[in-house]
C-alpha cells in the first residue's frame, strides 16, 4: 500500500550493472506511492555503446546530477550501491540542496583525491588491473560470475549475467574530485550486506563506522537489489 509520506528515490547502480538491476526494488517502491528514478551511468547497461576512456567516477557523478536537475527533483533519498557509493558522493558535492539523505548500500567510500582501486585490498586491485581487457578502445574489467555478487538463485543469476557488461577501468583508477567531505554534511547511512559478506569493502565499512554514520544490515548478498528486493525496499522505505 502507498505510504503516507511519498519519497523521491534516486537509485544508482554499481560496477558492471545498469539501471535495470533496480527494477524489482523500483517496482515495489512505486507500488507504495514513491517516485523512483534508476538511471544508467554512461558506458554501462543500455548505454554501453557510449564507452570510452573518458568515462570515470566524476563523469558518472555528472550523469546523476543532471537527472536531479532536469527532472527538477528535490528532497531526494539518493542511494548508491557498491561503485555507486563514490558516484553519489560526487552528486552530494554538486547538488546538496536537492538531497534529503544518502544511503551507501554495501558501497565503496573514497575521499577527495582517492580512487576506488585505492580502497580495495592490494591483491584484489592488482588482479583486476592485470585481467583488464580492451573493449572498443577502452580498457575494462571483465564481467565477474554471478556468485561474486552474492547471487546464488539460478534464475536471478541468469538474469544478472544476461545484463552485465564490462566496467571501464578508469572508473576505478581515476581519483574522485570533491570540494567537501564525503557526503557533504548530509545525513548518511551505510547498509552492510551480510549474507555473504563482500570482503573487498571492509575498509569502507570501517570508514563509515569511524565517521559515526548509522550502520544497518541486510541478510542478503552484495547484490541485495537482485537477491532480496522486498527486504531492501522495506529497509530503504524505513530509512526514508
Amino acid at each position: 500500500m502507498p505510504t503516507a509520506d511519498p519519497t523521491n528515490f534516486v537509485l544508482v547502480h554499481g560496477a558492471w550493472h545498469g539501471g535495470w538491476c533496480w527494477r524489482p526494488v523500483a517496482d515495489l517502491l512505486r507500488a507504495r506511492g514513491h517516485t523512483v528514478f534508476a538511471p544508467t551511468l554512461t558506458g554501462l547497461g543500455e548505454r554501453a555503446h557510449l564507452i570510452s576512456p573518458a568515462v570515470d567516477v566524476n563523469l558518472h557523478g555528472r550523469d546523476i546530477a543532471q537527472v536531479l536537475r532536469f527532472e527538477d527533483l528535490r528532497d531526494v533519498v539518493l542511494v548508491g550501491h557498491s561503485y555507486g557509493g563514490p558516484v553519489i558522493s560526487c552528486v552530494a558535492d554538486a547538488e546538496r540542496d536537492r538531497i534529503r539523505s544518502l544511503v551507501y548500500l554495501d558501497s565503496a567510500i573514497i575521499e577527495n583525491g582517492e580512487a576506488t582501486l585505492d580502497k580495495l585490498p592490494p591483491e584484489i586491485a592488482a588482479e583486476r588491473v592485470a585481467n583488464a581487457i580492451e573493449v572498443d578502445g577502452t580498457m575494462c574489467f571483465p564481467i565477474p560470475p554471478a556468485d561474486a555478487f552474492g547471487v546464488s538463485d539460478p534464475g536471478q543469476a541468469a538474469w544478472l549475467m544476461r545484463h552485465l557488461v564490462p566496467q571501464p577501468l578508469n572508473t576505478f583508477r581515476n581519483p574522485i574530485e570533491l570540494n567537501g567531505p564525503v557526503g557533504n554534511g548530509l545525513p548518511a547511512t551505510y547498509i552492510v550486506c551480510t549474507d555473504p559478506l563482500y570482503a573487498p569493502l571492509e575498509a569502507s565499512r570501517r570508514w563509515a563506522r569511524a565517521a559515526g554514520w548509522p550502520v544497518r544490515e541486510i541478510a542478503a548478498g552484495h547484490d541485495a537489489m537482485v537477491a532480496a528486493p522486498e527486504a531492501l525496499a522495506d529497509l530503504l522505505e524505513a530509512l526514508a
